[in-house]
């Protein structure tokens, strides 16, 4: 499936399906804990480095059971043979979306999209490759000290952006804060998914730096949006998926 399909394709899902809940859980119980509290609005959740390092595979094909479509979110980055080889392995889990760094380079991201490709089921499915651009806990003194002299925040993310759209993957996750300068630079053409997310009533950005409301985001451009506490600690959190969900709707 090339880009511009499976784009058009996730573009299609309705708000509600258009929320990633992040379980970023310690092991495998708390995250069947947490998924049967999340309802039937949950249609993507997002397993990260913490889960998937204490569960391994099995959490992913636990969750593909109950129904939930897999945000898998590693963030490669090594040298392209060996994020090629991790490429094919989350190919054969049946992973919606994916991550790896921008950072790693085009010849990294070159390979990691023929493995994408080569990796497609019959009817063509693959895991959407995204394409991490800056963290969003950083902030622009703290890129300075590991990466220096690369020029304000917004040219460093479309920059790593264009790279990673030239080098053949589908989209980028970016900080809210950057979709005005992402869709300026690129329009369309690239899958956005944003971290970084609190409901207009919550307080407080935990560990996030650049923040952003769910209607601001969607109105900004993000397509999917990942949102990791606000759900999982809330007393009811299919309400309050929900009402992220009507935030979106409503921007």
């Amino acid at each position: 499936m090339n880009r511009t399909t499976l784009i058009a394709k996730l573009r299609e899902t309705p708000c509600t399906g258009r929320v990633i809940t992040a379980l970023d859980v310690p092991d495998i119980t708390a995250a069947e804990v947490l998924n049967g509290r999340l309802g039937p609005l949950a249609r993507w959740v997002k397993v990260g480095m913490e889960l998937f390092t204490a569960a391994g595979p099995k959490v992913v094909e636990d969750l593909h059971e109950a129904g939930r479509d897999i945000f898998l979110d590693l963030k490669y980055m090594d040298i392209p043979n060996t994020v090629a080889g991790a490429v094919r392995s989350a190919c054969a889990l049946d992973v919606g979306m994916l991550t790896l760094h921008a950072s790693g380079g085009r010849r990294m991201l070159e390979a990691a999209a023929d493995a994408a490709r080569q990796s497609a089921g019959p009817d063509g499915r693959r895991p959407a490759l995204l394409a991490v651009t800056v963290l969003t806990s950083f902030t622009l003194q703290e890129l300075d000290e590991v990466a220096p002299g690369g020029g304000a925040m917004s040219e460093r993310i479309v920059r790593l952006a264009t790279v990673a759209r030239d080098s053949g993957c589908d989209g980028v996750v970016c900080s809210p804060a950057d979709l005005p300068a992402l869709r300026s630079a690129l329009g369309d053409d690239i899958l956005a998914v944003t971290p970084g997310v609190r409901p207009a009533a919550a307080t407080g950005s935990d560990d996030q730096r650049r923040t952003a409301t769910p209607a601001s985001a969607v109105a900004d451009g993000a397509d999917f949006l990942v949102v990791g506490r606000p759900i999982t600690q809330a007393d009811d959190p299919t309400a309050a998926l929900a009402a992220i969900a009507k935030e979106m709707s409503d921007s």
